[in-house]
């Protein structure tokens, strides 16, 4: 198994956290991985994308140049995803804010109100992980089956009290879509 993705937002959406995360959980399952991040030089608002790539076998490049997958949180994104997703890929939409449909008719596309889930689990921050689990079922990259222990690992101690929330959020996210 190999799993090209390509997550695109704007800054401040926690695409580079998603990435990180996601490659995480990927490394924890035994899996190999790669992270290649991409921001512009806004604090908030600018461009963030991540490249993963999660393997049974070792990884020849980081770059994700022709996704499998692609998960698009915001407008602006939608035409570069479209561009580079192959043919027959999967692009995953945030409804909550992507409202245009996009023009290939060669992939498939699922959609999630990320934000809004989100915002009623208690946080809009964590439309990523609504995301990030809805991508792991679509995509079988993740099994996510020991997410509470994974995240505790990753987060720090003094973040454990956020690690709850954002495992509802992952399993929000993994139950809103179906494969």
């Amino acid at each position: 198994m190999i799993e090209k993705s390509l997550f695109a937002g704007f800054g401040g959406q926690g695409i580079i956290s998603l990435g990180q995360i996601w490659v995480y959980c990927a490394m924890k399952e035994g899996k190999h991985v790669t992270f290649f991040p991409f921001y512009g030089a806004e604090k908030r608002g600018g461009i963030a994308r991540a490249g993963v790539i999660v393997s049974d076998e070792e990884i020849a490049s980081p770059l994700v140049t022709i996704p499998d997958s692609a998960l698009v949180m915001n407008p602006d994104s939608l035409p570069l995803c479209e561009g580079m997703l192959k043919e027959g890929g999967l692009m995953l939409i945030n409804e909550s804010l992507v409202k245009e449909e996009p023009k290939r008719g060669d992939i498939k596309t699922v959609k999630i109100k990320a934000q809004d889930i989100a915002e009623k689990i208690g946080n809009v921050r964590i439309a990523n992980m609504v995301a990030l689990g809805a991508m792991a079922k679509l995509t079988g990259a993740l099994a996510i089956t020991d997410i509470e222990g994974i995240l505790k690992k990753f987060f720090s101690p003094d973040k454990h009290k956020f690690v709850p929330m954002n495992v509802e959020a992952i399993q929000a996210g993994y139950k809103a879509v179906a494969v």
